[in-house]
Parts: C-alpha cells; structure tokens; sequence
C-alpha cells in the first residue's frame, strides 16, 4: 500500500540528513561544518482509522495523516467524504 494519504494527498518527500563536525563558534570553537550530505525521505504520519459515516450506517476505513484528523474533527466526515468522491475516489 503506498504511503499516501487519502484526504490530504500528503506522500513522502525527499531531503538530506547532514554529516555535521567541529565545536560550534559558542562554545569557542571554529564552527560547525556539514562534511556529508546523505539523500532520506520524509514519510508523512500515517494511520489507518475506521470511521463512523452515519449518513450511510456504516464504518469507513481511511488511510489518513494527522493532519487529515484534525481535518475531520474541524469540518465533519461527511463533506471529506463528498469532496473525495467528487475527486474519483472510491469509498
């Protein structure tokens, strides 16, 4: 299953994690300086919720970021799960 949430569209994103050395210029030092850059991903918090949809009775399962729950919580299931289906997706 790819790492995508269905509300928000949120996916990974890539970026560095920097190889850093040296004694920073406030401790008296030189400075610190980067000596390597590595290429990593930056995965969105996923997680999978069930939800109650009363309009319909039943429990939907979403594939959803943290941001998509506070998303829910502001505006209710119901427009979400409109806005999607208006969009192609199937629920």
């Amino acid at each position: 299953m790819s790492k995508v949430c269905q509300v928000t569209g949120r996916r990974p994103s890539r970026g560095y994690k920097y190889a850093i050395r040296g004694i920073a210029k406030k401790k008296k030092g030189i400075g610190l300086k980067v000596t390597g850059k590595t290429k990593r991903r930056f995965n969105p918090n996923l997680a999978k919720k069930r939800i109650w949809f009363g309009e319909e009775n039943r429990f939907v399962t979403l594939r959803l970021s943290a941001a998509a729950l506070r998303t829910i919580d502001r505006k209710g299931i119901s427009p979400i799960i409109r806005e999607m289906r208006a969009n192609g997706q199937q629920i």
